[in-house]
């Protein structure tokens, strides 16, 4: 048996390609949209792509699946569990196998059981691999998917907060307790290979390492050691962030179908004129790349600012419009491109040349001040700035900058109305990375006379700035 990893560091998500040296075939689980990887793995090792199986529908990124089945001829094994709302729309034309509880399939010499570990969604399956090929009758490993991670499970809000579900989240609270029990009961030596790591908002406390065994996680993971029903759904209800606003767009996506990716070449725009000519679409979106310092310095009026780096496809879901044309300013097209992608951005118009802005000529380009936090302390408690604070709800009430106004990052546009245009305005985040970004939104929205708070408030209690608890 051949088991190859591929980690999607913006998402966090793992996918897998699992194969049978004996039969040449393969089997992707969660693929995700790009499937590039996979068919120059499958090609260098010798297996054909055989098939795709999905844990369920996701919510925080675009399926490959049906690309691998569309292009590349692979069956696909689905989740039939789960009511109407839960089935997937588009495999009626493809060579697609319905999965429940106990059924199996084989990739070669490799068989997959299927365990229905509801909880995270109603539809959620596991995949327990046993590799018949090696001689085993044991199981090696199971695929867990956004079921149980390194060092904690998924969560259950998602179909409330995220896909308008009401009441979902304590009943998904309920079936992953009653889901758990049966994973506890998978002998220790199982290992657990999830589908999201760090930095995912598909759980609150994911762990960094890639695998893990059902073993560890008895003795480790937080909430299979909770044996009270009752405390255990308080525990996982409690704390958990809010999910970034493409995640519905996600499910409907996955649901019904991505569209497949279209083989053809983004312009790339390196002129003035025909950047101005752009700019004087009100349907299109103008996104700045480079890093918030590049940006700061000086941009092309209208711009906003996320930059390319980890966070880029978590921020760029939450602000951006699936509904507009976008026009992105960087030098990264292809990195930009499969990032935006990932998330269902496909309404890419153009990429521009970093250097136009260098060439801008007479159009005068904007930018603002990071000032450090301990310069600020005076002159924001004293009224002269009006201060925004774009943290989330926990990080607000753990302790905030009197006087201050919150707004999180992600819903800022639906405050500028709040926002006064004759006042200076104090941005900032906890160490300046979301401030840099709001900084640009509120520019771009016509807000110039504004600071961001260089440090954030992690500098600003270093330096002994008053807080506000509550």
């Amino acid at each position: 048996m051949y088991l190859r990893t591929f980690f999607d560091e913006q998402l966090a998500q793992y996918s897998y390609l699992i194969g049978c040296q004996r039969t040449g075939e393969a089997i992707i689980i969660d693929p995700a949209r790009d499937i590039t990887p996979y068919i120059e793995t499958a090609k260098k090792e010798g297996f054909h792509l055989a098939a795709a199986a999905e844990t369920h529908i996701h919510a925080d990124f675009v399926s490959g699946a049906r690309e691998l089945a569309e292009n590349h001829g692979a069956k696909l094994y689905l989740s039939d569990e789960g009511n109407a709302d839960w089935k997937y729309k588009y495999v009626d034309s493809l060579s697609y196998q319905g999965l429940k509880e106990g059924s199996s399939f084989s990739i070669g010499n490799v068989q997959f059981e299927v365990l229905h570990t509801p909880g995270h969604t109603p539809e959620s399956i596991s995949f327990l691999l046993t590799d018949k090929g090696g001689g085993s009758e044991v199981p090696m490993g199971i695929f867990t998917g956004d079921f149980v991670f390194v060092g904690d499970v998924g969560r259950p809000d998602l179909l409330e907060k995220a896909a308008g579900h009401k009441g979902s989240s304590e009943q998904g609270a309920k079936d992953m307790f009653a889901s758990l029990k049966k994973f506890k009961e998978l002998p220790d030596y199982v290992l657990v290979w999830p589908g999201h790591g760090a930095g995912s908002a598909c759980g609150k406390s994911l762990g960094a390492v890639p695998q893990s065994s059902v073993g560890y996680e008895k003795k480790n993971n937080w909430a299979l050691k909770i044996e009270d029903q009752e405390e255990f759904i308080e525990k996982l209800l409690s704390g958990q962030p809010e999910p970034p606003r493409y995640f519905a767009m996600m499910k409907k996506i996955n649901k019904e179908g991505p569209d497949l990716l279209s083989q053809s070449k983004t312009p790339v725009i390196a002129e003035k004129e025909r950047l101005e000519q752009l700019l004087q679409n009100n349907h299109t979106t103008f996104i700045d790349a480079r890093s918030a310092e590049e940006y700061a310095k000086g941009h092309i009026k209208g711009f906003i600012n996320i930059p390319y780096n980890k966070i880029f496809t978590n921020w760029a879901g939450w602000i951006l419009d699936y509904d507009k044309d976008l026009v992105v300013l960087t030098d990264q097209h292809s990195s930009v491109k499969h990032a935006l992608q990932s998330i269902g951005f496909d309404r890419i118009a153009a990429f521009v040349e970093p250097d136009v802005t260098s060439n801008w000529g007479d159009a005068p380009l904007e930018g603002y001040a990071s000032v450090p936090a301990g310069e600020l302390i005076e002159p924001a408690t004293n009224g002269e700035y009006f201060v925004i604070d774009v943290r989330n709800d926990q990080e607000w009430e753990d302790g905030h900058i009197p006087g201050a106004h919150h707004y999180p990052l992600g819903h800022l546009e639906e405050h500028l109305d709040e926002v006064p245009k004759n006042q200076k305005l104090l941005v900032h985040c906890q160490s300046g990375a979301r401030s840099a970004i709001a900084s640009g939104l509120l520019m771009a929205n016509g807000f110039k006379n504004l600071i961001n708070v260089k440090g954030g408030i992690a500098e600003w209690k270093e330096e002994n700035g008053p807080i506000q608890q509550g």
